[in-house]
């Protein structure tokens, strides 16, 4: 079952977003659904063979998504940063979750592009 449960929630979710992220919970308030996710301790691209230790998340940031069954979604996505131990430099992951000037998924932004122009 959990198969089939990763598929239909990949298929819910932005392209990609379960590979990086967690679902930790889910809240349904009203006729909004707010999703509660956070990166995995995955190392980003370029320091996988450096040493890392995760110092936490980022500041959760919010993000409209494309409504499921009538229902608002918003994703509240904290990102990881960590530490790269041979210099102390503070890294993050680069994503390109939010379309520029926007406060909403890049799929959701080039929806509503082509709808409204």
């Amino acid at each position: 079952m959990q198969d089939a449960e990763r598929k239909l929630l990949s298929l819910l979710m932005p392209e990609g977003l379960l590979e990086y992220f967690e679902i930790l919970e889910v809240d349904q308030v009203d006729n909004h659904l707010h999703i509660y996710l956070d990166e995995l301790n995955i190392s980003p691209s370029g320091y996988e063979n450096r040493k890392l230790e995760s110092k936490g998340f980022m500041p959760s940031t919010e993000i409209s998504d494309f409504p499921i069954r009538g229902q608002k979604v918003t994703l509240h996505i904290r990102r990881r940063r960590w530490t790269v131990l041979d210099t102390g430099q503070i890294i993050t992951r680069d994503w390109n979750l939010v379309r520029e000037g926007a406060r909403m998924t890049t799929e959701f932004g080039l929806f509503l592009k082509k709808i409204f122009g």
